[in-house]
């Protein structure tokens, strides 16, 4: 209950932060989360609301990083298991560490996409100043695969750009 309580509140601080920089125009670029031990970078243009994962409904015959669908706000949104499909993308294996209190990320309205990507953790917003380095995706990565950041403590963060995830076949592709 605890973490439930306190899952709420970084929800509310993110979502008051983010306001805060749209309305001062401040260089926040990302919504950093982790699946499977990876570290990840939403563009905030393209994320969506967070909420935790609640009641999703299994749908028979789909690709086992698909989930099921879930009610968001009076919304039916597909549930796409973050670490399990970058795994299927990449082929590499993910550690298996379920999240105590997992998350959605929905995809923005914009993108045209009912669609949320489960993740095991929310890290807050970057901007670029919050990265040392930087470097183009390794060579063969997915198309959707942007640039990887490097943070002072020398962790990788990949940058997913999702308006080409959400439009890449597939993705798209749900039947197993």
């Amino acid at each position: 209950m605890a973490n439930r309580e306190a899952l709420r509140e970084l929800q509310a601080r993110l979502a008051s932060r983010l306001q805060a920089a749209r309305a001062e125009g401040m260089s926040v670029a990302w919504l950093a989360v982790q699946a499977a031990g990876r570290k990840y970078l939403f563009p905030l243009s393209q994320s969506g609301e967070i909420v935790p994962l609640t009641h999703v409904q299994p749908v028979p015959y789909a690709v086992n990083w698909f989930k099921g669908v879930v009610n968001i706000r009076g919304g039916l949104f597909g549930v796409v298991d973050l670490a399990s499909f970058m795994s299927a993308e990449t082929g590499e294996s993910i550690q298996n560490s379920p999240a105590s209190e997992p998350s959605v990320v929905t995809l923005n309205a914009a993108l045209d996409v009912n669609c949320a990507l489960q993740v095991d953790a929310l890290s807050g917003l970057r901007g670029v100043d919050a990265f040392t380095q930087s470097h183009g995706p390794a060579e063969g990565s997915p198309a959707f695969f942007g640039n990887v950041f490097v943070d002072s403590a020398g962790e990788a963060w990949q940058e997913i750009n999702l308006r080409i995830l959400s439009q890449s076949p597939q993705f798209l592709s749900i039947s197993a």
